[in-house]
């Protein structure tokens, strides 16, 4: 384990609960989200912002893979918690966002309320009991922001999970 990552992180690895970033999509298929997995939809909407390096609260749109002929797959929202600590990081590490509600059933997925500042179309969940890692090229960009506490709370939330099991 990298020496760089947060004691966060390092929880989160000691309890495998660190997923590539595909698994997020397999299990929240983008065809249940209001914007389909497709960048248009989102950028109809939303004002964006293209950037290469990203900062703990930003919520960011992630392409899955990009196909052999080039077209993008699969897109998704997640809200980043913690990167890697090196001077210039490579790895984030995110939590899912999605527009699917009756996921809140799950006392891991907690209600993100849309607003002005996190620029989502519809209010969503954050899934908190896994935690995603996503590579600064897989992040097409960012839509908006939540605050500290929030990340607090999701964490708080991860690590409650963890005791639960």
């Amino acid at each position: 384990m990298k020496k760089e990552l947060s004691d966060f992180l390092k929880i989160a690895y000691q309890y495998d609960k660190i997923k590539n970033v595909e698994e997020a999509f397999r299990e929240y298929p983008v065809e249940d989200e209001w914007h389909k997995g497709k960048t248009e939809n989102v950028l109809k909407e939303n004002e964006v912002s293209y950037q290469t390096n990203y900062e703990i609260g930003d919520i960011v749109f992630v392409k899955e893979y990009v196909y052999l002929d080039g077209k993008v797959g699969n897109n998704h929202f997640f809200v980043i918690i913690d990167r890697d600590n090196t001077a210039v990081p490579i790895e984030n590490f995110g939590m899912l966002i999605s527009s699917n509600l009756n996921k809140l059933k799950f006392k891991s997925n907690k209600l993100l309320m849309k607003d002005d500042i996190n620029n989502l179309h519809k209010n969503s969940i954050v899934k908190t009991d896994v935690v995603y890692k996503i590579l600064n090229e897989q992040i097409i960009f960012k839509i908006g922001k939540v605050d500290h506490e929030k990340i607090e709370e999701y964490k708080k939330s991860f690590y409650d999970t963890l005791k639960e099991n």
